[in-house]
């Protein structure tokens, strides 16, 4: 993969394709509309047609290169920011003291390796959480193991935490805070989502977490601890309280002895019982966590439009998107009524308009993440739900 992510960097056709790409998509926005009305309703639509055509691991890095290049040329950088960024300060909040442009982020898994911060800065978003992030580079699990459902507007992964390890994204991470100087008025958060190696064993899972947590302290400006994934095995045992005491408590302490301390949150998933869900409440509050995220992806497939024989051959995975919102904004209503709203919750799941990002604020969400929904509604998303959230 890496081989031919370095071909698409080089190739001046490629080069091309992605300025052309992306200039097709700055157009949505502009007075062509005058002309055809209906050609920005069509245009990425039509787009996401012939993406669909392709394998959805491939081309997600294929789109990425295509916008990287796109991005390398200053004039048509100018034209990407300006038709996808939200302008003007309205959306503009502090959350657990971190200063945010807007609320609208992008979820861990997108950009697991932080290759893309400039880009999906440009591209409007307030904060990207990048990871999720292990002591050891990994594989992750054996192709295919990424899968559309368009009926449902859903997406089913077992990626098994794919990454290039904790030095390289350090290294990286370096790379993009010194470089920031460069971008002019460069306001994106970016948080690490931290999770341990398929091979550690659980009792010593605090030691990946910790690991992880020291590495990235100087690099990142929020943590998130993952040990709700469903593509690890073992992994969602972790949520158990005891278990997850450990985890939290030893990065606390490392946090709590540092001159000043990191956000730390904590993804939970969306198929925990009410009972699981009080004893993360009980925790957050016990540990002193800055907030929860809620929620990542289910292993449930009731009620999908999709044919339960594709689902069947597809197999194990993490569902999200469409399918996920409802229980979602469940989960994200009762933390935020059970912690009395004193841990701000950052919601994410099946958030693909304004609409759905109101009802998630609605619900008690300080922030939301889109992920699914930036695949389906590309990139005009975070200014969409922007502008919505602005007139709410």
């Amino acid at each position: 993969m890496k081989k031919s992510n370095k071909r698409l960097h080089k190739q001046p056709f490629i080069r091309f394709w992605g300025a052309f790409h992306f200039l097709i998509f700055s157009f949505r926005n502009t007075k062509i509309e005058v002309i055809c009305p209906y050609l920005r309703q069509m245009i990425y639509p039509l787009i996401r047609e012939l993406l669909f055509c392709f394998p959805p691991e491939e081309v997600h890095y294929f789109s990425m290169n295509l916008l990287k290049n796109a991005c390398s040329i200053p004039p048509l950088r100018s034209i990407i920011k300006k038709k996808f960024e939200f302008p003007g300060t309205a959306l503009q909040k502090t959350v657990f003291g971190l200063p945010f442009s807007n609320p609208v982020g992008l979820g861990a898994g997108f950009d697991k390796n932080a290759l893309y911060l400039h880009e999906l800065e440009t591209l409007g978003f307030g904060f990207v959480e990048i990871g999720t992030v292990t002591p050891k580079s990994q594989p992750g699990n054996n192709k295919p193991r990424l899968f559309r459902l368009p009926a449902d507007k859903a997406l089913i992964n077992r990626m098994g935490f794919n990454n290039d390890g904790v030095t390289v994204i350090r290294e990286r991470l370096n790379n993009w805070n010194n470089s920031k100087f460069k971008i002019q008025n460069s306001k994106l958060i970016v948080g690490g989502n931290i999770g341990k190696n398929k091979l550690t064993p659980n009792e010593e899972a605090w030691k990946d977490y910790r690991i992880c947590f020291d590495e990235l302290f100087e690099c990142v400006d929020y943590f998130v601890v993952n040990v709700s994934s469903p593509n690890t095995p073992g992994l969602r045992e972790l949520q158990e309280k005891e278990s997850l005491k450990k985890i939290l408590s030893e990065l606390q302490q490392q946090n709590q002895a540092r001159s000043t301390p990191k956000p730390l949150l904590l993804k939970i998933a969306p198929d925990l019982t009410q009972e699981q869900l009080d004893d993360i409440v009980d925790l957050s509050f016990e540990v002193k966590l800055s907030g929860l995220v809620a929620t990542n992806t289910t292993i449930n497939r009731e009620q999908l439009q999709t044919p339960n024989a594709k689902c069947q051959a597809i197999g194990a995975g993490g569902l999200s998107g469409r399918p996920v919102r409802e229980r979602s904004t469940e989960v994200v209503s009762y933390l935020s009524q059970q912690t009395g709203g004193k841990i701000p919750v950052i919601a994410s799941g099946g958030i693909f308009t304004g609409a759905d990002a109101e009802e998630k604020m609605k619900a008690g969400a300080s922030l939301i993440q889109v992920w699914t929904g930036f695949i389906y509604e590309g990139p005009s998303i975070v200014k969409n739900i922007c502008n919505h959230l602005a007139k709410a």
